[in-house]
């Protein structure tokens, strides 16, 4: 795949509406990595797998304001919550196939799936730590990734 500077933090807190346009902001990447790590060159695919969790973060965290002052819309929310995220994610993939492809690089549903999954697993090990050490009340919002990834196991 394609090594290239990356955002290295891409979420949706870095990214603004400004009149009909999208700007990204913060650039100095991943804040608990080194400089020198930061300056690598890696695979885009990092930033698009970054993408996909703030998207999953986006919708827990809607779903828990929402759901905190109505507890008994609890089911049928989460299955608006959830058909929300595949929305936004199938428009971001296709958006992204669509410019990569433009410039030569890897689909995202096609030959790079792989990497994109790889890539996100390893987003969801960064994101437990994190949580664990900063926000232990957010754990569940990875730990929900990885439950819906491998499933419950009796």
């Amino acid at each position: 795949g394609a090594r290239m500077r990356v955002h290295g933090d891409y979420h949706l807190g870095q990214v603004l509406l400004v009149e009909n346009d999208w700007v990204l902001v913060d650039f100095e990447g991943e804040p608990n990595r080194s400089l020198d790590e930061r300056r690598h060159k890696t695979s885009p695919l990092k930033d698009v797998a970054g993408m996909l969790r703030s998207f999953d973060y986006a919708m827990h965290v809607a779903l828990s304001r929402v759901i905190s002052e109505r507890p008994d819309a609890a089911a049928s929310l989460g299955r608006l919550a959830r058909d929300w995220r595949a929305a936004v994610i199938e428009a971001f993939m296709t958006a992204y196939d669509e410019v990569a492809q433009q410039h030569g690089l890897a689909s995202v549903r096609g030959e790079a799936s792989g990497l994109v999954e790889l890539f996100t697993l390893e987003k969801l090990a960064y994101e437990l730590d994190y949580e664990a050490a900063n926000r232990p009340d957010w754990i569940a919002v990875p730990l929900g990734g990885l439950i819906e990834r491998f499933g419950t196991s009796g």
